[in-house]
């Protein structure tokens, strides 16, 4: 039987205006009632307002914007799109993309965001299964004609985001206007940011934006404030703090592995970080002491980690800044308007996370017998297995298929990642299981880093694992490690491509 993650009273987010429906789920009491509105209501209140900026591109007005998305509309219904209609947005990070997406909603269309890294029988796959009627790909001249603007309601699909199929097929995750919004309420109650926040808001978008952090978490945010959008088409380390100071970024999103890298950087020193008010990354482990170091780099900032899901239109949970070096190893509380569970594993306080909430989705597109398996009672089973503390914080022990039987000892791989991540001289670790005809599986790592002395390595972490736990298998290479667009680890692959040289015991 599921257990309730309780809401403690040392849950730091707002949590009024809130009411429940008659199947328990909360809800916000004053969201804008679809992207339409919410867009046609900057446009009508801050023509003005800086909306997005692409790197080396473009720069729109929320004015402009809302012209040329409906120009964008225009063509596609003379084209003759009809409500409902799949539109695949295959352009690279930039204008062109955020004008289709906004364009595809004013149609009434549905926009899917496909991953412009897939190879060409992967991108077949997605366009075949969301049934697309136009697909927008690179070379393809934004659609064009008679403004048109069309109407939705909150529970109206407003896109169809896909996971990152590192275990089989992705799959379409169908996102509601009313799921958008919720996401980015949550983002800046946990955050701190307020509804008029404007022109004080420019977020920078250097992650893609097919995927719910880029898209959801940056670009719908800022546009759900009148803030501004400031997209980087490639990341680029060196160019990178210059757009910070440049721009006037406030809020910077990423990966650990990629504030790791920037803090090594030399354009950072000197660099116009004073601006900077909000710094968050997420999707792998983060040791403490680049906790630290990200809090000094920006000192006006409050610092958090966030953790969520394509299936949550991003966020579940968040770590404020009050819990980021102490906590390093939390995800934090949930958000506002998401109820937690666990299933347990062995005890109340430790098994599966399930969760349940307004931008949970309510199934996969077309895959019945994946959301029967995914989606029980209104709960949407996570995959990861975690641990809640007194206050309510999660912390993620490990994705399911993850942990490591060594001989029916489990070991937790993030455990061990969490360790040897805080080893001198490591930017990046994987660790994955090894076959072994014995034990069944042993602990493997594999490093990334500058002059790295395994031996150290080991005794560091033989100081904070017990001896089961320490990996016989280290290899280290070049990097970066293989990465999804999410920046999660590519297990998969590493489990396919590493040559193991001999046990270190």
């Amino acid at each position: 039987m599921i257990q309730i993650v309780p809401r403690t009273g040392e849950n730091p987010f707002p949590a009024n205006g809130i009411s429940r429906d008659e199947h328990g789920i909360a809800h916000y009491d004053d969201l804008p009632s679809s992207l339409i509105a919410l867009l046609r209501g900057h446009a009508e209140a801050t023509p003005g307002a800086e909306a997005v900026v692409e790197i080396g591109g473009a720069r729109l007005t929320y004015r402009d914007l809302f012209d040329q998305a409906a120009r964008v509309a225009g063509g596609l219904r003379a084209g003759g799109l009809e409500a409902g209609d799949r539109v695949a947005l295959r352009y690279p990070a930039g204008v062109s993309w955020v004008v289709a997406f906004w364009g595809t909603v004013l149609a009434g269309g549905v926009p899917v965001a496909v991953n412009t890294r897939l190879t060409a029988p992967e991108v077949e796959f997605v366009l075949g299964d969301a049934g697309v009627s136009v697909d927008l790909d690179a070379t393809t001249p934004l659609p064009d004609g008679p403004p048109f603007v069309g109407d939705a309601g909150p529970d109206d699909l407003a896109a169809l985001f896909y996971t990152s199929g590192t275990t089989g097929r992705p799959k379409g995750v169908p996102t509601t206007h009313h799921a958008f919004l919720s996401n980015a309420e949550n983002m800046i109650r946990c955050m701190g940011i307020g509804r008029d926040a404007g022109a004080a808001m420019r977020t920078l978008i250097s992650v893609p934006l097919f995927h719910v952090t880029g898209c959801n978490s940056q670009l719908l945010v800022a546009a759900y404030v009148g803030g501004t959008a400031v997209i980087m088409p490639t990341l680029d380390l060196g160019q990178l703090a210059e757009v910070v100071g440049g721009e006037r970024i406030s809020f910077l999103v990423t990966v650990p592995a990629v504030y790791a890298l920037l803090l090594r950087n030399s354009s950072l020193v000197g660099a116009d970080l004073s601006a900077v008010r909000w710094v968050g990354y997420g999707g792998a482990p983060i040791a403490t002491s680049l906790v630290r170091k990200l809090q000094e780099a920006f000192p006006r900032a409050r610092v958090f980690n966030g953790y969520g899901m394509t299936e949550t239109a991003s966020l579940l949970t968040v770590l404020p800044h009050e819990d980021a070096a102490e906590h390093a190893d939390s995800v934090g509380y949930a958000v506002p308007v998401v109820d937690l569970a666990i299933d347990p594993l062995d005890g109340p306080d430790h098994g599966e996370l399930l969760a349940r909430g307004p931008n949970v989705t309510a199934g996969y597109w077309n895959r019945p017998d994946a959301t029967a398996d995914t989606i029980t009672d209104g709960w949407l089973h996570t995959g990861d297995i975690v641990r809640v503390d007194a206050a309510g914080r999660i912390a993620i022990v490990d994705r399911a298929k993850d942990i490591i039987n060594r001989g029916g000892e489990n070991v937790s791989s993030v455990e061990v990642e969490d360790v040897l991540s805080d080893a001198p001289g490591v930017a990046e670790v994987a660790v994955i299981g090894v076959p072994d005809e014995v034990m069944g599986e042993k602990v493997g790592a594999v490093l990334v880093g500058d002059g790295l002395d395994v031996d150290k390595i080991i005794a560091h972490a033989s100081t904070r694992l017990a001896d089961f736990k320490l990996p016989p298998y280290v290899t280290i290479v070049d990097g970066p490690l293989p990465r999804t667009a999410a920046g999660k680890l590519r297990k998969d692959q590493l489990r396919h491509d590493t040559v193991w040289g001999p046990p270190l015991r």
